[in-house]
């Protein structure tokens, strides 16, 4: 049976888009971008340092990579604990060594469990960006708008005491939202957001509270859903990631630069089985002229001032 013509009647009935947190737009069509040095790729290289607890929740929904079996599951919770305090160190030897500016995504409860890392986070003055409280602490639809708002605002309040950074970007627990995360985080001063995968480049998001620039952070390019969700092995991890920065590389040669977003866990890539492998990727990105290395907040900063 053909569909009744008052199925599309409905409020924000449009072309493009149906609703108004932002306009619709193609990627070919929009304003060509020009990255310091006439760089062909930004690169964003997003760690992820995070907090599950041993007696999580998991309500209303367990956090994504949390602890599976029991109570307890030690043999998770250690894995993700491992990144923390073995996994991440040859990470940094490995930015260090491609001459990488990452982003650290941090959740503010691991921040004050772990005064040594946000120690060696602040000497090497990389940006750090909120990523909530904690992966048992999600944002998400019916969450009571008030403790919400105290949430958020816990959660970057007590980043940028421990951190001394202005913390201006967020990562959602899991990457989930309520209808109200997005105004909540520009009430409390937050530029960007990095919940919303439905891009390669950055783009204004309207809330009521003002614009947000939400800066797309791939979940396809993320190690933890490539070789734990997919299973997919250390070699095909590096093939996609080269692939992936080849045919943004060639594209950008012909619309204007192009922004690479990779995803990463010291407990996934920080493993001696595959630190390896995620040289390989950064050696053959680095080898290429026009690359510019940066922080999320840079990245987006730059994009916005070349949007007028």
């Amino acid at each position: 049976m053909p569909l009744d013509p008052s199925y599309f009647d409905y409020p924000h009935r449009s072309y493009g888009m149906d609703h108004d947190f932002y306009d619709w737009s193609m990627l070919a069509d929009r304003k060509a971008v020009e990255w310091p040095g006439n760089a062909r790729i930004a690169l964003w290289i997003n760690v992820a340092l995070q907090y599950f607890p041993l007696n999580q929740e998991g309500k209303p929904f367990a956090p994504v990579a949390g602890m599976t079996t029991s109570y307890p599951d030690l043999r998770h919770y250690t894995l993700r604990e491992y990144g923390n305090r073995v996994g991440i160190y040859r990470l940094l030897k490995a930015f260090d060594k491609y001459s990488i500016s990452p982003t650290f995504a941090v959740n503010t409860r691991l921040a004050e469990r772990y005064p040594y890392l946000v120690n060696k986070l602040r000497e090497r003055g990389d940006e750090i960006i909120c990523h909530g409280w904690d992966m048992d602490t999600p944002h998400y639809g019916g969450m009571d708008a008030g403790e919400e708002a105290k949430l958020v605002k816990k959660s970057l309040q007590g980043l940028r005491e421990i951190t001394g950074q202005a913390v201006e970007g967020w990562i959602s627990p899991s990457k989930s939202q309520s209808m109200h995360t997005p105004e909540l985080l520009a009430k409390n001063g937050v530029k960007y957001m990095c919940d919303w995968i439905n891009d390669d480049m950055p783009y204004p998001f309207r809330t009521d509270a003002g614009e947000i620039i939400a800066m797309p952070l791939s979940t396809e390019l993320e190690d933890r859903f490539i070789m734990h969700h997919n299973l997919h092995s250390e070699t095909e991890y590096a093939e996609q990631m080269i692939d992936a920065f080849d045919f943004l590389y060639k594209e950008a040669a012909e619309q204007g630069g192009r922004m690479l977003a990779l995803s990463v866990h010291p407990w996934m890539l920080g493993q001696p089985h595959r630190i390896g492998k995620f040289e390989q990727v950064l050696e053959h990105i680095t080898g290429h002229d026009g690359v510019w290395s940066a922080g999320a907040g840079e990245i987006a900063a730059v994009w916005q001032g070349q949007q007028s």
